[in-house]
């Protein structure tokens, strides 16, 4: 080959080369990438499989439950008495606390006596005259009687003499009647309570001119304190023996005592008895009207209070509980979530009965070894599930006290 062309040889011999360079290179960095690639996906695995939800479920069993139902109830005094006046006058004294404790014949107010005196007086000397005039039908009787034996005076004079004195007779029973009545008024005056109790603050002032009509005062007898609530009439025949048959002394439901509960939820400390039931079912109502008592010793219950009457009334037997908060409610139907044997969550309907403490007891739609879910994720029907069972103490559930019904 002539020397002209090396030059030319050499310049395409090294395009080759060069060429051969990059193709080698471009090999190498597909290879390394390759074998990053396979690295990288050694080491960060795909993701795992989802894991089961965990839900907290009961198993509900049959429970012997006594029921207690619940009525409201309005407090008022054993007896009432209305303070009124007998005789009409000006107050003049107030004589008592208000909101304290009275006694029998205690002076409450004092009306103005002076006319009352008077009155007194006035019957006082009637009399004296009637019995003057009595005294003297007596003598004219008595001196006329011989005379008219002896025909010495007509006999008309003494039949005269006879009425003279049977009218004076009249007079003076009169007379002291009338002295007894202004003696009473004047009593009156004094206005005194009727019975043992506490009296409540006075209607009238003093100044006030009062008569019968007009309220004073009214004093409560308030140890013992009743208690009126209304049963249904349903309740009322299921009860109706007993309580036709009880007597004052003994206790509602074959020993079992009422309780009273008070509007700020403490419970009364003192057991309640069964008193009476009215004569008639209200037909506005439908109910009727049951009275009880409670002793009161420390004058705690006034007359206007409201309470919850509570009494054991039957007894449940085989009774499926739920705790309140696994219940859900929804367009006015109760809704449990049960995890079926399949470990499947699933919705069940049901029918609420009565509440035992913050328990429910369910009387249809549910059966016994049932798992009910009681806490968990919100997850919908069939999704599965790992069912938990919850301890005793987690459920919430209060010492057994009996289901209850409100009235």
């Amino acid at each position: 080959m002539p020397l002209l062309h090396l030059p030319a040889l050499f310049s395409a011999h090294g395009r080759r080369l060069s060429l051969l360079g990059s193709v080698l290179l471009a090999g190498a960095s597909a290879l390394s990438l390759a074998a990053c690639r396979e690295k990288d996906s050694d080491a960060a695995p795909g993701p795992a499989p989802a894991a089961t939800p965990t839900v907290n479920v009961i198993r509900v069993q049959p429970e012997t439950l006594p029921v207690t139902s619940e009525w409201v109830a309005t407090l008022d005094g054993f007896v009432n008495a209305q303070i009124r006046p007998q005789v009409t006058g000006y107050l003049i004294r107030k004589t008592y606390d208000e909101g304290g404790r009275v006694k029998k014949d205690q002076v409450l107010f004092e009306i103005d006596s002076r006319p009352f005196r008077m009155a007194l007086s006035q019957g006082e000397a009637a009399l004296a005259r009637a019995r003057a005039d009595l005294g003297r039908a007596e003598r004219d009787k008595a001196r006329d009687t011989p005379l008219a034996k002896e025909r010495a005076i007509p006999q008309s004079q003494l039949d005269n003499d006879v009425q003279a004195e049977l009218a004076a007779r009249a007079a003076v029973k009169a007379a002291e009647a009338a002295l007894e009545a202004a003696q009473l008024n004047l009593s009156f005056t004094s206005v005194r309570s009727l019975i043992d109790g506490v009296a409540a603050i006075a209607t009238a002032q003093i100044g006030d001119l009062v008569t019968p009509a007009s309220l004073l005062t009214t004093v409560s007898q308030l140890d013992p304190i009743k208690a009126f609530f209304s049963l249904s009439e349903q309740e009322y025949l299921r009860a109706a023996k007993q309580l036709n048959q009880v007597a004052v002394d003994q206790r509602w439901q074959a020993g079992t005592a009422l309780e009273l509960y008070l509007a700020d939820g403490s419970k009364y400390d003192q057991a309640g008895h069964f008193l009476a039931a009215d004569r008639q079912i209200d037909p506005r109502t439908g109910t009727i009207r049951i009275s009880a008592t409670f002793p009161n010793p420390d004058g705690i219950l006034r007359p206007g209070l409201y309470g919850r009457v509570r009494a054991e009334t039957s007894v449940l037997q085989g009774a499926l509980l739920v705790p309140q908060r696994a219940v859900t409610e929804l367009q006015g139907s109760a809704q449990l979530r049960v995890v079926g044997p399949d470990n499947t969550l699933g919705t069940r309907n049901v029918k609420l009965g009565s509440r035992a403490g913050n328990r429910w007891v369910v009387e249809s739609g549910l059966l016994p070894g049932d798992q009910v879910m009681v806490d968990g994720p919100s997850l919908r029907d069939g999704s599965a599930v790992t069912p938990t069972p919850l301890a005793a103490a987690a459920q919430n559930v209060p010492s057994p006290q009996g289901a209850s019904q409100v009235r």
